[in-house]
């Protein structure tokens, strides 16, 4: 008994120490609080407060060292009582506060790690295979073009745009877009992730054979989407967008023009990346093609394609030239054939909705917008840059009879205020990119992927090549 008064008797002045030692760092004055600061404290908060100044620097906006205040309170002077928890009686108070305050500090960290430094992405398809494989996980440096101040600020760090299938953020406010200083601009052959330049307006589900709203417009009709579709439509900011990754062809300022699968730039041929690919009929004379034989040449399940013509399997398959070479060692060289665009094709080809004559092989020659530059406006450059300055440059563009107008007042030319780039993916047959919806806006650019985190075959099995060690830590552009 007298065992147990003392035991209650020390835990009632352990908590009143607490509770007195928290008075104390909770009063005073000023230099009173700066006093009872210890030494190492001081020191962390030297080294916060110069990479926050450095930060800062690095925005360029003077206002934002007003949070300085906040970190020397939090330090320091604690006026708020920041750890108002520490000196609470309830255990439980403790090591659940303890637990948040552990958490919240992750997720600041996390949020600024990925809005300013890099960030991690999944490839979700196969538009850049043989040089990205689906289920790659991609470190994306967002410093080597300078990041961008978040434009959406108020997001949960660790989604892109739903979370528990509700928005991992808040719409406002709405920050004017600025990229901080980077190491260089985009160049040419550059893998480039971005945001998805029409995932301005998206669906949460997708009926079959679509997979984003203007596709939807361009087939069924606006009217119809919106009536059918309405209650399922939802609009997206810019960084909030999905991302995509693709390769870089074509830069601001130049002309762009492809004739049978060969990218051209201001007339001249650009050499095709190593393992670019283009679908193939593969006749087979009636043989089945192997699970291994798929896997010798790489192709995944999803790929696979093949239908019966006259009673044979056929196959359609995406080969680089090395493997077409070897399909046609194997079936002879007159059963391997490149396929062909459809008809449908033409009309979903970039500028969407207008029979240009132009495919996904075939197509231009599009001058790609550039920064200060100008351009007459036509029925000819409303098709082709009628997006950017409406949506991207958000301008009302009108055009009635053969005049246009630009927020109100008529204008014969218009002067764009971003770069714009011109995106392809390595899988050209397979592959939705700027052939389908055209210039990609400075603005919606993140950054280039340095290097595989790891990756995953998801047509493996746990203990049979799941894990693709090979790829682990590899570049993530060996043809750059």
């Amino acid at each position: 008994m007298r065992a147990e008064t003392q035991k209650n008797g020390k835990m009632t002045k352990e908590n009143n120490d607490k509770q007195v030692t928290a008075d104390v760092r909770q009063t005073g004055s000023l230099s009173e609080r700066l006093k009872r600061v210890k030494k190492t404290r001081w020191i962390r908060f030297g080294i916060v407060s110069l990479i926050f100044f450095g930060w800062v620097y690095w925005l360029g906006n003077p206002w934002v060292l007003l949070a300085w205040f906040l970190l020397a309170d939090i330090y320091l002077t604690q006026f708020i009582p920041w750890n108002w928890w520490k000196y609470s009686k309830s255990n439980f108070v403790r090591t659940i506060m303890s637990w948040v305050d552990a958490i919240v500090y992750a997720l600041i960290l996390v949020y600024f790690l990925f809005a300013f430094v890099g960030q991690n992405y999944q490839i979700p398809s196969s538009s850049l295979e043989k040089t990205l494989l689906t289920g790659d996980f991609l470190w994306v440096n967002k410093m080597v073009y300078g990041p961008r101040v978040p434009q959406t600020p108020l997001h949960f760090p660790l989604a892109q745009n739903e979370l528990f299938g509700m928005k991992s953020y808040i719409e406002h406010p709405q920050l004017k877009y600025h990229r901080l200083k980077g190491v260089r601009n985009v160049e040419r052959g550059d893998i480039v992730v971005f945001n998805f330049p029409c995932g301005d307006t998206t669906l949460r589900a997708y009926p079959q054979g679509y997979t984003d709203y203007y596709s939807m417009v361009v087939d069924l009709g606006r009217e119809n989407v919106l009536t059918n579709y309405g209650d399922n439509i939802v609009w997206r900011p810019v960084d909030r967008r999905d991302a995509y990754v693709k390769r870089c062809l074509g830069l601001p300022g130049e002309k762009i023009s492809s004739k049978d699968g060969v990218v051209y730039i201001n007339g001249k041929a650009l050499d095709q990346p190593k393992n670019v690919q283009f679908f193939y009929t593969v006749d087979t004379d009636g043989k089945m093609i192997s699970d291994d034989d798929f896997e010798e040449l790489g192709i995944a399940v999803e790929d696979r394609h093949r239908e019966q013509v006259n009673g044979k399997p056929w196959y359609f398959l995406p080969l680089t030239d090395e493997m077409a070479k070897k399909m046609r060692q194997r079936y002879g060289g007159n059963k391997v054939r490149r396929t062909q665009p459809g008809p449908d094709d033409k009309i979903k080809t970039f500028p969407a909705g207008y029979d240009c004559g132009w495919d996904h092989r075939t197509f231009g020659e599009i001058w790609i917008p550039k920064k200060g530059s100008k351009v007459e406006l036509n029925d000819s450059t409303y098709r082709l840059y009628e997006r950017c300055i409406r949506t991207y440059e958000g301008n009302k563009l009108e055009k009635k009879g053969d005049k246009y107008f630009i927020n109100g007042k008529q204008a014969t030319s218009y002067t764009f205020q971003m770069d714009y780039y011109w995106m392809m993916g390595d899988n050209r047959d397979n592959s939705l990119d700027s052939r389908y919806w055209g210039f990609v806006p400075e603005d919606h650019v993140i950054g280039t992927p340095m290097f595989i985190l790891i990756s995953f075959d998801k047509d493996k099995k746990l203990f049979d090549g799941w894990i693709r060690w090979n790829r682990i830590f590899s570049d993530a552009n060996p043809d750059k």
